[in-house]
């Protein structure tokens, strides 16, 4: 399943860089996240807890940074294990550019399932899907823009 979107954030490309580069802002942003542990450099570790159609899980995976290209653009990739539920993995491209009132954030993400999670069909999973990268931007937005005040 593919997906891609733009979000206007207003702060400048290196404040959003950076924010998109630390484990609390990520942290925040991913829905159901309960842990996110790493760098960077050597990657994240997350524990992620979702309810997708009437599948519970928690999944366990590791995501890295890939292609990094500062201030402008990086792959992030991940790959999640949910027991019995199956698994998700996927990579989304991610670019910044500087826009009149702050920075242009463009994604455009892959993600594939399998196990239960595969069973629920396509038209739960990829509502699923968009939902999920929405909240993820919209949050990522909101902390970004709430925090560039004091933190800057």
């Amino acid at each position: 399943m593919e997906m891609h979107g733009t979000r206007i954030i207003a702060a400048d490309r290196d404040t959003v860089w950076a924010r998109l580069n630390d484990a609390e802002t990520l942290k925040a942003c991913i829905p159901g996240c309960e842990e996110l542990t790493g760098s960077p450099e050597d990657g994240f570790e997350a524990v992620v807890k979702q309810k997708v159609g009437p599948v519970k899980a928690t999944f366990k995976g590791a995501v890295q940074l890939e292609n990094v290209n500062a201030p402008e653009s990086y792959t992030i990739s991940g790959e999640g294990k949910g027991g019995v539920a199956g698994f998700a993995k996927g990579s989304a491209n991610v670019s910044l550019a500087e826009v009149e009132g702050g920075t242009e954030l463009t994604y455009e993400v892959d993600a594939k399932v399998g196990g239960k999670l595969a069973q629920l069909g396509s038209r739960i999973i990829d509502g699923f899907a968009r939902k999920m990268a929405d909240q993820f931007f919209d949050r990522f937005r909101e902390e970004v823009e709430g925090k560039t005040g004091g933190d800057a």
